[in-house]
């Protein structure tokens, strides 16, 4: 099986996330993606994450009703801070018979030279990029990428963040179960 892996916080997961993830869903050759949770994104700092247990359950929930998005703990057992060639080696391993392909905006792209051993990852694994209004690629890396124009909503989840601290409603920007759950356990709150 053809497998998109879409990495990231999550923190939390958004209408803009799932938009982007349906949209390469129907428009590419994946057959699943998995939204591969990090508990600790080595270029983010730590302390503004929710506990990925949390932002899990909430991937969970925005996706229990779609067979085609599976949300991944994969990278809870692995080693701290989570690197993507590190993952990318044990899914590999644990998972011989699927293809995997890594999904990332340009934002992202333009920053795979600063990730550990980027050039494993663009050697061996097609990258499907999803444009990002004002982050251009210049430099490929000699990556297999592939070109996409996802649907973008200007939503970020440092604006949900501060929405939800200022006790400002999030309804129409995360799905409503995810909605309910922040709410019913006060994330983000100061």
């Amino acid at each position: 099986m053809k497998i998109g892996l879409f990495f990231g916080s999550f923190n939390p997961i958004h209408i803009g996330h799932l938009i982007i993830a349906n949209h390469i869903l129907n428009e590419t050759d994946l057959q699943r993606i998995w939204m591969v949770v990090s508990p600790h994104n080595p270029l983010k700092a730590e302390r503004t994450l929710l506990n990925e247990y949390h932002r899990l359950h909430l991937v969970q929930l925005a996706t229990e009703n779609d067979d085609r998005i599976k949300a991944s703990d994969i990278e809870f057992s692995l080693p701290r801070p989570s690197y993507t060639c590190d993952t990318l080696i044990h899914l590999q391993e644990k998972y011989p018979e699927h293809e995997f392909v890594v999904i990332m905006g340009s934002d992202s792209f333009q920053n795979i030279h600063r990730w550990k051993n980027f050039t494993f990852i663009t050697k061996h694994y097609p990258i499907y990029v999803y444009n990002r209004p004002g982050h251009p690629i210049d430099e490929t890396h000699n990556a297999k990428i592939t070109y996409l124009d996802a649907p973008l909503l200007p939503i970020s989840a440092t604006q949900i963040r501060s929405l939800a601290i200022e006790g400002k409603s999030l309804r129409y920007l995360v799905p409503d179960k995810v909605l309910e759950e922040i709410e019913r356990g006060g994330y983000y709150k100061k």
